[in-house]
């Protein structure tokens, strides 16, 4: 759903200067403490565009009280200017309360103009006495996505009170002037023109660290963390683009960078972000559908959260191993559903109709970037003691030596079932088969690049989107598509095929384009 900005003109300068850089810079917008009240946040970005359908607060208590439990200490509530926005950000500021979660609004200029600080000075008014609203250093926190170039003073003499602004601004094209802190949103390594690596053009999110840090100062650093990217829209919708960064054992690395990083805040990318793959909140989080739930269904990236949990401790106590709040042993694993090449251009819907690619971010056929990504399949074990992680990933079977703690793994991706296991001392610890199997065909015709999350020991339940999740499933498909499928679930239902371009739904995210 939400379009990406390249980071250029000091990234790429970065990008040129430190090539290879993978170390974090840690001199800069760090406490230096290893008490539990360091004063660091941890956000996550909450796209309010697609969650339109919500009726009440209590559509919203799921999602605070699942954040709230894993650590997270606000949402930032992505805005454009739907029709439903002002009802939305009632519930949810309400909801925050009832559940003692803080909420900041993030203005998305992708749909607010540069021209239109006023307006959003008189937001910010609205909402900045609300008992839910976070304050950072006695100030109403307030944040966006894009706004390079809006007049800060205006905002701020129309919001009538002091707001700590944390815009996501370019380094070398934002006036980091006017900040009191910025969010670098390229959670992902890229080529410097919001695309995957390519030979000779990368960006890591490591580099981005050092732009942010250096245009910052001593002002703190709002870090990025995310564990994938991907994008399929075709001719079906008005939106189209098609493209993928690595992922592959991102979301482990980003943690273990942050830990030694040590910024004051930290964004996680995104709860609700179907269109782009970067969920961790459930599939059963109600949203309406921009066509997306093509590649989200039984796509479920609860387990990040999890793989998460013991690393968010750590950051907020100020430790830079996750070791020590590591309370239950799981494994954590994902994969892509099949193996990058596949062939699916006969019934894929990038294939069909012509659709506007005035942004540069359509392609047909696989998404772009997708020779980055590697067959393989992931795994992060998290121990109390040293144990033998077995998988099994089609005929394939590999086994590794896990210390205690945070590990993280990578088997050869196989065609068929995938099992993963913990042995220690010749005895099973805990087992489990994936609901998921990775196949060598098209899943409902398409290329699908998401990725599938699993736990060990499993879930007590299995996450789906719900009818409203699945509204738009049908637009565009040339093959059969069972909804549902993981553990039994509804998979005597079959999305029927439609011709690609049939409607032009409207999309209710803010941030098309």
């Amino acid at each position: 759903m939400m379009h990406l900005k390249t980071l250029v003109l000091a990234l790429a300068a970065s990008a040129a200067a430190f090539p290879q850089l993978n170390t974090p810079n840690t001199h800069k917008n760090v406490r230096q403490t290893n008490e539990t009240d360091t004063g660091r946040l941890v956000f996550c970005h909450f796209m309010v565009g697609i969650s339109g359908n919500r009726q009440s607060a209590s559509d919203y208590d799921a999602d605070m009280q699942q954040a709230k439990d894993l650590g997270i200490d606000a949402f930032a509530l992505n805005i454009g200017m739907d029709e439903s926005t002002d009802a939305q950000l009632g519930y949810a500021y309400e909801s925050a309360a009832n559940n003692d979660m803080k909420v900041f609004i993030s203005f998305d200029f992708n749909w607010y103009t540069t021209d239109q600080a006023a307006a959003v000075g008189s937001k910010i008014a609205e909402y900045a006495d609300k008992p839910a609203q976070l304050k950072v250093d006695n100030k109403v926190f307030v944040s966006s996505f894009a706004g390079d170039g809006v007049d800060v003073a205006t905002i701020k003499s129309s919001a009538g009170t002091d707001i700590f602004w944390a815009p996501n601004y370019e380094p070398g094209n934002g006036d980091f002037n006017d900040v009191d802190s910025a969010l670098n949103w390229m959670a992902w390594d890229n080529d410097g023109n919001n695309k995957a690596p390519k030979e000779g053009a990368n960006v890591t999110v490591a580099d981005g660290d050092q732009a942010y840090t250096d245009a910052l100062g001593e002002k703190p650093y709002l870090a990025p963390a995310s564990g994938w990217f991907y994008t399929h829209f075709g001719g079906e919708v008005s939106y189209s683009k098609n493209w993928v960064f690595p992922g592959d054992l991102l979301w482990y690395n980003r943690w273990r960078e942050i830990l030694e990083l040590g910024p004051r805040f930290v964004e996680i990318i995104t709860w609700n972000d179907y269109g782009e793959s970067h969920y961790i909140g459930p599939l059963s989080s109600p949203h309406t559908d921009d066509g997306a739930s093509k590649w989200v269904m039984d796509m479920p990236h609860g387990g990040w959260l999890e793989m998460s949990r013991p690393f968010i401790a750590a950051y907020k106590a100020g430790q830079t191993s996750p070791d020590e709040y590591i309370q239950d042993e799981k494994l954590i694993y994902w994969y892509r559903p099949t193996p990058k090449d596949v062939e699916c251009d006969a019934t894929d819907t990038t294939m069909g109709g012509n659709p506007d690619n005035s942004t540069g971010n359509f392609f047909r056929g696989r998404p772009d970037g997708y020779d980055v990504m590697q067959d393989e399949v992931f795994v992060v074990s998290l121990l109390k003691s040293p144990a033998t992680i077995q998988v099994t990933s089609g005929d394939n079977e590999e086994s590794f030596e896990a210390e205690a703690g945070a590990g993280a793994f990578a088997a050869k991706m196989g065609v068929g079932k995938q099992t993963f296991s913990i042995v220690r001392n010749g005895e099973t610890v805990s087992s489990d088969t994936s609901l998921k199997d990775i196949v060598g065909e098209c899943i409902c015709g398409i290329y699908n690049f998401n990725a599938y999350v699993g736990v060990v020991p499993p879930e007590s339940t299995v996450d789906q989107l719900d009818s409203t999740g699945l509204e738009l499933l049908s637009e565009g498909l040339k093959a059969p598509c069972p909804t549902n499928t993981l553990g039994g679930g509804s998979g005597g239902s079959s999305a029927a095929p439609t011709q690609t371009g049939s409607s032009t739904p409207t999309p209710t995210s803010p941030a098309y384009l």
